[in-house]
């Protein structure tokens, strides 16, 4: 068995040396906006492609491309198509994405909707119709009566990210805080229900600021309710003060005119 191998394709001499032809098969633009010719490539036989350097302004790094032919044993070579092409190095936008894909994290604003895909693998079937009316009422009370809620595979891509940014254990302000200031001993702290409810619940603190988020058991902050209490103080020794007799000093002290000597009877203070 015997293999062929694709022939590259043979530069025609001709199409190659119609640059001018090429040049005036770009129309409907500015001369000032053709450049200088880059190079032609054969795309085929007697078929070629001329590249001409864009000075567009907005189509930086594009280039024009002239296909040029010729009919076999014909010397004149007429002009196929003209279209402007990115080059290696061309400014361009990035590739188109769907809406849902585009989104991020915080872009839905105040009356934007998004509509969730009936296929979502992040929802699976609340729960099943019944024709008991009891079974409904309760089913409902249990938070069985939604169409739809989270599948297993949408809580675990929930929780990790959830622990893996603000809300979990390595975040700045859990890494701050005390090393036993964790959320899972807070008395602020709301557990969430369900399975996640092991590993998440809800921060309930006015002053903490994660009030009203979901954290982590092993999220953190200095607004735990027990990081203010300061262990009982320790009463400090006092040492009783020691009188040294042998320092005290004698003064004679002489007594003024009117004085009462020792031994005369005491006078009165002048008043009842």
């Amino acid at each position: 068995m015997t293999t062929r191998t694709a022939r590259a394709p043979r530069l025609d001499q001709a199409c190659a040396d119609a640059v001018d032809v090429a040049r005036e098969g770009i129309t409907e633009v500015d001369p000032a906006d053709i450049g200088e010719h880059l190079e032609a490539i054969a795309e085929g036989d007697r078929l070629v492609t001329h590249f001409f350097a864009s000075h567009l302004a907005g189509y930086l790094g594009w280039r024009w491309a002239v296909t040029v032919t010729r009919a076999p044993r014909a010397r004149r070579v007429t002009v196929c198509e003209t279209v402007l092409l990115p080059g290696p190095d061309a400014l361009m936008a990035p590739g188109w994405l769907p809406w849902n894909e585009r989104l991020q994290p915080g872009d839905l604003g105040v009356g934007d909707l998004m509509p969730t895909d009936p296929d979502d693998d992040r929802l699976a079937p609340g729960y099943v119709l019944s024709d008991d009316a009891a079974v409904e009422e309760v089913s409902w009370e249990l938070g069985l009566g939604r169409a739809r809620v989270m599948s297993q595979e949408g809580r675990m891509e929930t929780a990790q990210r959830w622990y893996d940014g603000d809300s979990g254990p390595q975040a700045a302000i859990s890494a701050g805080a005390p090393r036993k200031a964790r959320c899972g001993t807070c008395g602020f702290y709301l557990p969430l229900a369900g399975s996640m409810r092991g590993m998440f619940g809800v921060c309930g603190n006015l002053y903490a600021p994660d009030d009203a988020r979901a954290v982590s058991a092993d999220h953190g902050c200095g607004a735990h309710s027990e990081v203010l209490l300061s262990s009982p103080e320790t009463p400090v020794e006092e040492l009783p003060t020691v009188y040294d007799d042998s320092e005290v000093e004698s003064v004679a002290v002489s007594r003024a005119h009117g004085s009462v000597e020792a031994g005369e009877p005491e006078e009165g203070y002048g008043h009842s």
